[in-house]
């Protein structure tokens, strides 16, 4: 599971990489701009989400013991 995690999490940080490769700064939220900063949003909550799930996963181990 915790391969899959970290896997997810490099894959979330890939796609952030890829979709602001087509960002238009003077035109943020026309056409493929608008639709890489939803890719970028979704991949970062992606990102947030499974480092969320790491740290719960580090906690209940913990609590375990």
């Amino acid at each position: 599971m915790k391969i899959l995690i970290y896997t997810l999490i490099v894959l979330a940080i890939g796609l952030i990489g890829y979709n602001a490769t087509f960002l238009d700064f003077d035109n943020l939220f026309v056409d493929d701009s608008g639709t890489a900063l939803i890719g970028i949003l979704s991949s970062s909550i992606v990102v947030v989400l499974m480092v969320i799930l790491l740290m719960s996963r580090t906690i209940a181990k913990k609590a375990q013991h």
